[in-house]
């Protein structure tokens, strides 16, 4: 019996692949026989901006693949940003209704598009915003319309910042699975996780004062879009001010309360058609096709822009993970291409892998001595992700972007409880002294620890030259800063750690300065391969793909997220140089 349902579940395997590459081909043909098609704009349109899926900061598609855009799970901030700039200079667009989004990007992705949007602004055309519900994110990006607006019976999160860690010390002594930690002797909070129950007043400190300064970014914003003072900004979050839709628009957060009719009825006054006319709406997803062959710049000599994302690993690297592969491979491209003029690396990662950051940093040194190199921090550039911009010749950073968190440590896991309350017992035998370095169900000997220890001490003093070479500044000033702290962009800039506070486009004109160029084209770093490329790889994937989402639906997101970052924690292979822990701003 076992044997035939292998076979039939082989068989149907086989039939689904089959079928589903079948299917494919057909697509592949359609997209072929519409090669020459273009998104056609009409007259008098509404950009439509609904962000529905992950942003991230490059998907590394190109508009010349076919397949480009199909089975991605992100968007491009960078399509994004793009559409909006071509959509200011395109006549036949009218506005723009930022509508009913759901944002899945960090505060310095969502920062940077208010940016863009309130230089879409200045070409004189509207922007309207309407939601059923705002989250503080999806109302910080609304906020700069020139008009908001709330369903009825709609719902406004507006009360601040806050933010939660998991500790995991009950978890390890009830499973007998334990993180064997060292550290960096004089880190107060790193991986304090895994050695408490509860936040230490030192980390509860930093983490205050991280998001402190985060929401003073948000609300400075806020009220210049709104006219409310930033006191009052906070008496509405103390209060609950915008909790109910009167109540926000009592507080002036929104300027009116309206169904969705209605406020189309509004965008038609602003096009002045008739309310009874259709709207010419034409999606994100759809005028991002047509900006994207679009040059917004050019000219002979090109500025590279290379693309760091993700965890720092290491290996060859992809979409979300950073590894020395296609990071280095991009460097050096760009390093030895005689056309390309400088090159700004947008770091966007909570770091990783200590190995690999120093490998990286060093194609960035070699490539300094070349050409001119300028970072520009996303969301996070912390640990491993400040080692590999620390060496650039100018450093940009957002005021909302979480960097710092200079320091290194190891995890091991040890699995020596559990293994005695379910009665295996490991017996080692080595030809030397040292020879059984480390077992997983025996407690960790002294000479192993001392030697993990050492080479943490070392890869930490390595990490601190790296910053007082890179930042001009003695290795104690390093220290000072260092010692694993999170800062934010504001907070990094006033400590020496950033240069300027500011977006990519702010980085790539400082590098066009460096380079002492003013006409020039853009040339982006690494190139993946397409959504439908990486799922027809690996059509097992797709597969894996639907039980992740089935386990996520059964347990929860929050519940998924935790096992995702017990798995991480157990994955995580020698010196780390990362984010001491997970922080969820909420």
């Amino acid at each position: 019996m076992k044997f035939l349902r292998n076979l039939l579940a082989a068989i149907l395997g086989t039939l689904i692949a089959l079928g589903i590459v079948f299917v494919m081909f057909f697509v592949f043909i359609a997209l072929l026989g519409s090669g020459d098609d273009t998104v056609k704009v009409k007259d008098n349109s509404v950009l439509e901006i609904q962000l529905q899926r992950p942003i991230a900061d490059y998907t590394g598609s190109s508009e010349l693949n076919p397949f480009s855009g199909l089975f991605e799970e992100s968007q491009g901030l960078d399509e994004i940003l793009q559409a909006i700039t071509v959509a200011k200079d395109d006549d036949r667009i009218k506005g723009i209704s930022i509508n009913n989004n759901f944002l899945l990007a960090g505060l310095a992705q969502t920062q940077t598009l208010r940016k863009v949007l309130e230089d879409f602004k200045e070409s004189g055309k509207f922007i309207y915003a309407y939601g059923d519900f705002y989250s503080q994110k999806d109302y910080y990006l609304a906020s700069v319309a020139d008009s908001v607006f709330l369903n009825p019976v709609g719902v406004m999160d507006f009360r601040g910042l806050s933010s939660e860690v998991l500790y995991f010390k009950d978890l390890q002594e009830k499973t007998g699975v334990k993180m064997e930690v060292i550290r960096h002797g004089k880190y107060k909070s790193a991986v304090e996780p895994y050695l408490e129950n509860e936040m230490s007043e030192a980390n509860r400190t930093q983490i205050k004062e991280l998001i402190q300064s985060l929401w003073d970014s948000m609300i400075d914003d806020i009220s210049i879009s709104r006219g409310i003072s930033t006191s009052d900004l906070n008496t509405i979050a103390d209060t609950l001010g915008g909790r109910l839709p009167k109540y926000a628009k009592q507080n002036r957060l929104i300027d009116d309360v309206l169904f969705y009719d209605q406020y189309e009825s509004v965008i038609a006054k602003a096009l002045t058609e008739e309310e009874n006319e259709d709207i010419n709406y034409i999606s994100l997803d759809d005028y991002t096709q047509y900006s994207s062959k679009k040059v917004v710049r050019s000219g002979n000599d090109k500025i590279a822009v290379i693309f760091a994302q993700g965890e720092i690993l290491y290996g060859e690297g992809g979409p979300d993970i950073i590894g020395q592969g296609i990071i280095n491979e991009a460097l050096i491209k760009a390093r030895e291409d005689e056309k390309v003029k400088a090159i700004v690396l947008r770091v966007n990662s909570p770091g990783g892998s200590a190995l690999t950051s120093d490998i990286i940093w060093r194609e960035v040194e070699l490539a300094k001595e070349v050409k001119p190199v300028v970072v520009s921090m996303g969301n996070v550039a912390a640990s491993g992700g400040y080692y590999i911009a620390a060496g650039a010749d100018k450093i940009f950073a957002e005021p909302t972007t979480i960097t710092g968190s200079i320091g290194v440590f190891g995890t091991i896991p040890n699995i020596e409880g559990l293994a005695k309350d379910i009665g295996i017992n490991a017996e080692q035998v080595g030809t030397n002294k040292n020879s059984v370095e480390y077992s997983l169900f025996e407690p960790m000997g002294e000479t192993f620890r001392n030697q993990v220890q050492e080479s943490i001490e070392d890869t930490y003093e390595t990490f601190l030259s790296r910053v007082s070479n890179g930042r001009n500044i003695s290795m104690a000033q390093a220290d000072s800063i260092a010692q694993g702290r999170v800062w934010s962009g504001v907070d990094a800039q006033r400590l020496g750690l950033v240069d300027e506070l500011g977006t990519l486009e702010d980085a790539i004109a400082a590098a066009a300065g460096m380079a002492e160029i003013e006409s020039y084209g853009i040339r982006k770093y690494p190139k993946y391969k397409s959504g439908f490329e990486r799922f027809m790889e690996d059509i097992s994937g797709a597969g894996a793909k639907m039980r992740e989402n089935m386990i996520k639906e059964e347990i929860g997101e929050e519940t998924y997220q935790v096992l995702k970052d017990i798995k991480s924690y157990m994955n995580q292979k020698g010196i780390q140089a990362r984010m001491p822990f997970t922080l969820n701003i909420d």
